[in-house]
């Protein structure tokens, strides 16, 4: 499948990741490819991790013509297919000049209709990164309860008529296809109370229900930490978060990353023998300009938030 790629933050990762000649990346969320690419165009080498088949397929044979057409070596990149949650096992204990987390859904998936992601276009109800296999978003809405619904909508996609929507959708389904549920989220939020930011009012569910399709969270905290572990020393782990919760998780993996300390505020010394794994580049998030926004709009929620290993 063609399809167009534009990596978000793609200029600030790479100034992040302070990419070398001849130094070893791990790209944990493939996708497209786009960051990758740039890597290799920086004279580095990546090891790229996607669970999504299609996904390495596309980025697989782009990045081969790359490395093609510039008489780079095809041993500067290789792919492997599964989750970077389980990256430790997947690399074989491998030790990285820098690594980056892309959360959430890729573009690839995204203008893949019949992947169902997309509120915009009808296709079945799915929003598996893996579609060979999970439970998909349409099992999720025709076989929980109203109460589960809410706390996903509620929880995962902090929609404020999470209540309303799942009453909805129960008293509609079965639900199968992306405009159904579309329709049911539009029958349940009144129009005077619609986001004044121009969002679409489908847009908080559907990340909400992806999100526990995908089992995108739960893993998350304890995955960064085994990616720090990953690092070499002085070697730098980006992530770029897509909403509130994906941030909140990283910003506080990193906080306790770079001051794991459990002791007493009033205890002078600590006694816990907790040392710092990490030290903090970027106390606030970076985010996307005006420029970059014009060009990939989908960058509007990006936040890229940065760590680097101590000896």
């Amino acid at each position: 499948m063609e399809f167009h790629h534009l990596p978000v933050l793609l200029t600030e990762c790479m100034d992040g990741l302070r990419v070398v000649p001849g130094g070893k990346y791990l790209d944990c969320t493939l996708g497209g490819g786009g960051h990758t690419l740039e890597i290799l165009r920086r004279g580095g080498r990546v090891t790229g991790i996607d669970r999504d088949a299609d996904a390495i397929d596309a980025a697989t044979g782009r990045i081969a013509a790359f490395l093609r057409e510039n008489a780079r070596d095809a041993a500067d990149f290789r792919a492997i297919r599964g989750n970077f949650h389980d990256a430790a096992e997947l690399v074989g204990g491998e030790r990285f000049d820098g690594i980056l987390a892309d959360l959430g859904v890729s573009s690839f998936q995204l203008d893949c209709r019949e992947r169902g992601f997309s509120y915009h276009e009808d296709a079945p109800l799915d929003m598996r990164m893996d579609a060979s296999r999970g439970k998909t978003a349409a099992d999720i809405v025709n076989a929980a309860s109203e109460d589960e619904l809410t706390h996903i909508f509620r929880d995962y996609g902090e929609e404020n008529w999470a209540r309303q929507i799942a009453r909805v959708v129960v008293d509609r389904r079965p639900i199968e296809t992306t405009l159904q549920l579309v329709a049911a989220i539009d029958a349940a939020i009144p129009k005077k109370v619609r986001a004044k930011d121009g969002s679409h009012p489908a847009r908080r569910v559907f990340q909400a229900l992806r999100i526990a399709v995908n089992d995108e969270l739960e893993p998350l905290r304890a995955s960064l930490e085994m990616l720090a572990g990953l690092l070499k020393p002085g070697g730098r782990l980006c992530v770029i978060a897509f909403h509130s919760l994906e941030d909140r998780i990283v910003k506080n993996a990193f906080r306790t990353l770079a001051d794991p300390c459990t002791c007493p505020k009033n205890i002078p010394v600590c006694v816990c023998g907790k040392k710092p794994v990490v030290r903090l580049i970027t106390r606030k998030p970076i985010t996307a300009g005006e420029a970059e926004l014009e060009m990939n709009p989908r960058a509007r929620s990006a936040t890229l938030r940065i760590v680097e290993k101590l000896p």
